[in-house]
């Protein structure tokens, strides 16, 4: 069905019927310069039969000489926004009489548009004044009518305090994101711009900088009560009107004198606004990271993508090498349009250097998780945080995995065959190591998922590739001249080819990287499942160059994790490396495997799922040891 608008999309003109009414009552001269005559010329000769209709003329009417007005005369737009908004609001709920108003007349539609339609030239009109908070109570004054307000905020997840000021939604048009994911009722989309604020929950320093989230203004009108008494010039009692910023997150329906109502909302604008702000550039976060890691370390850790909620399990999004979190956010887009997921997952993910070998990022997100843990639920009284999924893309899977296995003394033994003990060197360095190389699975994490991950290594980390990152990659003096001091201080006890010679990440990728063999057979934690996301690209470089089949960068001998225990499940998309995770497969593979674990769950409640006493990893080991533009 078209939109009123759609029908009208000039509004030059009333609509057809209006047009008859007007004709019917011999109004139609006077429409133009004589609009609240003819509002209330038609108000008099409105029957219970054909109430809808006149109500409908009425709003129709005033909305069109508020347009008109608009920028030219305030007072008058606001006193005929005012007007359409009142009118329509009567057309879809005032229902007092016994003809109920028919849901299945396109005029129904038309009511809806025009309440939102003038809501938001309103609402335009009234950001004039300065930006409409929460807890406002604002007076818009005319030459006829005083009217107040106050502005409420429904969200379990946001307050007032978080909104720094909004946008609309109609003022942009999304290029940046495949899917647009909108629901259409009544309401005004808005773009809610986030900013940090005193006495803020301990959470919220996980949000991103100017994060975006989505609101719908509605404006709600009560009648006034019973026996109130009006103005002293003799006016009857005003409605009252309460401007409410409701989070389409939380409820998707109103409810009005009783009745449901959906919710107009679009999720997917200001996720593309969000992603549009200059420091969200991905090309510019994911080359820092890549060449220089050591200026990246104030951007560097977790981030949470909407407000924590201790009853939700978290999904934590790991990207790859050469990216950052942007990377994920279509298949974020994705996943939180869907009510199901949304009810139950919070979305994170988690921003690291990626010019630095795996191993010590995954070390590093080991640290993060820990730290958030302990920020967040220092008692461990949130089961659902125990329930996390990881979601890696390319070398981000191998970081998440390493969350999920015992080392033992497996990694270590790499470097050396002597004790870890009689290392020489600066506390700094040796706690550094510990928490690098030995390290247990960790108890919060129930699923990994792998997307186009190098289990075994990519030839595109060839010598070329070493050399060229090896020139490019700017590592920190200080790791340069602490890894020279180390081997000064320790001669003859690192193996040749040991990880201490491996400076990034490229390095840390190639076939005959040592971690590798040892990460693929390192025992799980026994309450870990995990599930791999494999691209096949039918034409690629890899093929034509290698003769190996896959993405294009990880061949599927690499890609593929067959015959290893805990592997659930494994398929493969028709997709290239760069767009494996964004495929829509992918994306179904994870809500599977999202509501697989809802599911489980649902059948046996949330438990530690190791059985044991949860410890804190010692530092030192023992032998027992994640576009938009302007329309």
């Amino acid at each position: 069905m078209s939109s009123w608008r759609d029908i009208q999309p000039n509004v030059p003109d009333p609509s057809a019927r209006t047009q008859q009414l007007l004709r019917r009552y011999d109004l139609e001269s006077h429409a133009e310069a004589e609009r609240h005559q003819v509002i209330r010329d038609i108000a008099s000769k409105a029957s219970a039969a054909d109430r809808h209709t006149h109500e409908h003329a009425m709003a129709e009417i005033a909305y069109l000489g508020a347009k008109k007005a608009e920028g030219r005369d305030r007072e008058r737009a606001v006193e005929l926004f005012g007007a359409a908004i009142l009118h329509s609001y009567r057309y879809l709920f005032d229902d007092t009489g016994e003809f109920p108003c028919n849901p299945y007349d396109p005029q129904f539609r038309g009511a809806c548009d025009l309440y939102n339609r003038s809501l938001e030239g309103l609402l335009r009109i009234v950001q004039e004044d300065g930006p409409i908070r929460p807890g406002d109570h604002r007076t818009l004054k005319t030459a006829n009518h005083t009217c107040t307000f106050d502005v409420e905020m429904h969200s379990s997840g946001w307050h007032g305090d978080d909104i720094d000021r909004f946008e609309f939604v109609s003022d942009y048009q999304i290029t940046g994101l495949r899917n647009h994911y909108q629901t259409f009722g009544l309401g005004v989309p808005l773009i809610a711009i986030r900013k940090p604020h005193p006495g803020q929950h301990h959470a919220e320093e996980y949000y991103p900088s100017r994060l975006c989230f989505p609101l719908t203004a509605f404006l709600r009108i009560t009648p006034p009560a019973p026996g109130e008494a009006g103005s002293s010039e003799g006016q009857p009692p005003s409605p009252r009107f309460v401007l409410e910023f409701r989070d389409p997150l939380d409820h998707q329906n109103l409810i009005v004198n009783g009745r449901r109502a959906p919710l107009e909302s679009d999720l997917s604008t200001p996720l593309a606004f969000f992603l549009n702000q200059p420091e969200m550039k991905e090309q510019r976060i994911s080359t820092l990271g890549l060449l220089r890691p050591d200026s990246f370390q104030k951007l560097q850790g977790l981030y949470m993508l909407e407000p924590y909620d201790p009853q939700k399990m978290p999904v934590l999004m790991v990207h790859g090498l050469w990216s950052s979190p942007i990377t994920w956010m279509e298949m974020y887009n994705d996943l939180r349009s869907d009510p199901e997921v949304r009810q139950h997952y919070q979305f994170w993910a988690y921003l690291y250097p990626t010019g630095q070998p795996f191993w010590v990022s995954a070390s590093q997100l080991r640290g993060e998780l820990a730290s958030v843990r302990q920020t967040l639920d220092p008692g461990r009284r949130a089961p659902a945080l125990d329930q996390m999924v990881l979601v890696g893309h390319s070398m981000g899977g191998l970081v998440s995995k390493m969350q999920s296995v015992d080392s033992r003394r497996d990694f270590w033994q790499i470097n050396s065959d002597r004790p870890f003990e009689e290392l020489k060197t600066e506390p700094e360095t040796y706690n550094k190591l510990a928490r690098a190389y030995f390290f247990r699975p960790n108890e919060s994490v129930r699923r990994v998922v792998t997307i186009g991950t190098p289990h075994r290594g990519s030839s595109f980390s060839n010598g070329f590739t070493q050399w060229l990152g090896q020139r490019l990659i700017d590592m920190p003096m200080k790791l340069v001249q602490g890894r020279q001091q180390l081997l000064s201080d320790n001669n003859g006890y690192f193996k040749h080819g040991s990880t201490i010679d491996i400076r990034t990440s490229i390095d840390s990728l190639a076939p005959e990287s040592p971690v590798l063999p040892v990460l693929l057979t390192a025992p799980p934690g026994p309450w870990v499942s995990y599930h791999n996301i494999v691209g096949r690209e039918s034409e690629s470089l890899l093929t034509e160059i290698l003769g190996e089949e896959g993405d294009g960068v990880v061949s599927l001998a690499s890609a593929t994790l067959e015959d290893l225990p805990q592997v659930e499940s494994q398929i493969v998309v028709p997709a290239d490396h760069v767009s494996v995770h964004r495929h829509p497969r992918s994306v179904l593979e994870v809500r599977r495997i999202l509501m697989e674990q809802v599911a489980e769950l649902h059948a046996a409640p949330y438990s530690n799922p190791s059985g044991v006493r949860l410890v804190e990893q010692p530092a030192i080991p023992t032998e027992s040891s994640p576009a938009i533009q302007r329309r």
